[in-house]
């Protein structure tokens, strides 16, 4: 995948991003969200290996670049029936918070739709992440569960999560 938007692009993961990656990965206050308080401490041969194993009808991992530095990663999953799982980090704090996150989901959703054929996306979330549950309901995903105490984080946490949706004819493309 290949999407460009303004000086925002969208582009699949390589090898050769396995380093950046597993910094991300290894730094707790980028994964707290996910559940990974500590970071994941996945080494970069790990992600190199998994990422060739990477593929479009199936999943993609993708990386998010601001002027072609990068910023983040995506990632989405066929879970068959024309559903795809979607996820977002901007890793980099100082790209956080400028609307750029919703941009990069705008792009991402108009392609599963119109390029690959995809007629549900879902998401989840942390129920304490209000930030992400805003830039999805204006992107027009709704709700469809709050899964209370539903799993423990790192450290042994209980966690909540929201469950959301989005049909094409609900989405709200950020980028028109």
């Amino acid at each position: 995948m290949l999407v460009n938007y303004s000086n925002l692009t969208i582009r699949n993961a390589t090898t050769a991003d396995a380093e950046q990656l597993a910094l991300w990965w290894s730094d707790g206050k980028v994964m707290a969200h996910a559940g990974f308080p500590n970071g994941l401490g996945q080494s970069a041969q790990s992600i190199a290996d998994n990422l060739k194993g990477d593929r479009d009808d199936v999943h993609r991992r993708l990386i998010l670049e601001i002027n072609q530095v990068p910023v983040g990663e995506m990632s989405y999953s066929n879970l068959g029936d024309g559903v795809a799982e979607i996820g977002i980090k901007i890793c980099d704090f100082s790209a956080q918070n400028k609307g750029s996150g919703k941009l990069f989901l705008s792009m991402l959703i108009r392609t599963l739709y119109n390029d690959l054929g995809f007629t549900k996306i879902i998401l989840d979330t942390n129920l304490n992440n209000h930030r992400a549950q805003h830039v999805y309901e204006q992107l027009g995903f709704r709700k469809v569960r709050i899964r209370e105490n539903a799993w423990t984080n790192q450290v042994g946490e209980l966690q909540s999560s929201v469950d959301y949706e989005l049909s094409p004819q609900g989405f709200r493309d950020c980028t028109k």
